[in-house]
């Protein structure tokens, strides 16, 4: 019932979204060229690993010697407005039409983590990873693990 729940409700935001959408793309388009979306590995249900989306809000700078400036240099005032309002996070409803994510649910950390997580941490793989979920709910980034 709520996989139905999910998909049919991503479907319809999808819809509803659509011009947010076109708006984005073309504003990424260019202010940062393309990609206008991007895709990271992220651990799903049963820790398996799934490729998350979301829009591009960092351009792809590099300095003299071709490598990556800092994430901090390649965030312009675009992205930082579509991390502030959390607009990057709606290419996720392609991840929820896909089954690999819900709508509620603990929100899927970085690869980097599932060595760090102790045996009560590791139960957050036992359901769908979630768009939003408590941390969200409560605090974001200023609670602690």
């Amino acid at each position: 019932m709520k996989r139905l729940f999910d998909f049919l409700l991503a479907s319809l935001l999808l819809i509803l979204l659509s011009p947010i959408y076109i708006i984005l793309s073309l504003l990424i388009f260019f202010k940062m060229g393309q990609p206008i979306l991007f895709r990271q590995l992220r651990p799903g249900y049963k820790e398996k690993i799934f490729g998350i989306y979301k829009f591009r809000t960092m351009t792809n700078e590099r300095d003299e010697n071709g490598d990556l400036l800092s994430d901090e240099e390649r965030l312009i005032g675009l992205g930082k407005f579509i991390r502030s309002t959390s607009l990057d996070e709606l290419p996720q409803l392609l991840n929820v039409l896909k089954g690999e994510m819900s709508f509620v649910g603990p929100r899927p950390l970085l690869i980097e983590y599932l060595p760090l997580y102790n045996n009560e941490q590791k139960r957050r793989h036992n359901v769908l990873p979630g768009i939003t979920g408590w941390a969200q709910v409560n605090g974001r980034n200023a609670i602690s693990w």
